[in-house]
């Protein structure tokens, strides 16, 4: 039996905060105004201050590499398409959906979702994970 099947999945969920977009701003350098000047927010398309991009993203860590495929598992590839912004506030929940393992090269492929509350989908990608051989210790 395969540790991995198609169609198995996993999620984890977080409502982004002010803390969490000012410390990964502090973290990434990235201080675009979109992010951390609500003056600035205000005149532009989205009307107030939307999270970075690639800290939504960051779910995606949580969810791989904790739950699915899991601890010892290293990013070798993800893509990544934004599909609508993220606010302070808005709780996001993170979906990987196996699609293929290879389990002769220790490879497993994934869908990978991000949603909002709404159940609006925010970020679709795939990701390619390197997974330690059963048994072995992580």
């Amino acid at each position: 039996m395969t540790r991995f099947t198609e169609g198995q999945t996993a999620s984890c969920s977080k409502t982004i905060t002010e803390a969490d977009v000012v410390l990964y701003a502090g973290l990434s350098g990235d201080f675009n105004p979109i992010h951390i000047d609500k003056e600035y927010a205000k005149n532009t398309r989205f009307k107030e201050r939307i999270a970075h991009g690639l800290l939504t993203s960051s779910l995606l860590s949580q969810l791989l590499g904790m739950y699915l495929p899991g601890k010892g598992s290293i990013y070798m590839e993800q893509t990544l398409r934004f599909t609508a912004p993220v606010y302070i506030g808005d709780t996001i929940t993170a979906t990987a959906t196996v699609q293929e393992f290879i389990e002769e090269k220790n490879i497993i492929k994934l869908l990978t979702e991000c949603r909002n509350q709404k159940g609006e989908l925010v970020l679709m990608g795939s990701a390619v994970m390197l997974v330690p051989k059963e048994g072995e210790k992580v």
